[in-house]
């Protein structure tokens, strides 16, 4: 087992030092990298002042734009079964009349 690396990561100018794996090394770059422009988008737009409150607007645009896409998908997949059982009913309806 290899041991844990500390990495550092930069969030809106300020600096973290993490530990990860080294294959969780690359998603947790890009992770910070994605929440760093969230909240370098957030604060220059100046409408929001203080760290705290950039992360908190970072973290609810992050979960918001999750759950819309999770609900995109849920969608996307009860389509994908309406549109089976509607051919499934046309292929039995079509086998039941050429069957008889």
């Amino acid at each position: 087992m290899t041991a844990p690396l500390t990495i550092s990561l930069h969030i809106l100018d300020k600096e973290y030092r993490v530990s990860c794996s080294e294959a969780e090394r690359r998603g947790l770059e890009s992770s910070a990298r994605f929440l760093d422009e969230k909240m370098q988008s957030i604060k220059q737009s100046g409408r929001i002042v203080g760290m705290d409150r950039i992360a908190v607007m970072a973290g609810l645009n992050i979960t918001h734009d999750f759950l819309v896409e999770e609900q995109k998908k849920s969608g996307l997949s009860l389509d994908i079964s309406d549109k089976i059982n509607a051919l499934q009913n046309k292929l039995d309806f079509a086998i039941n009349a050429f069957g008889k």
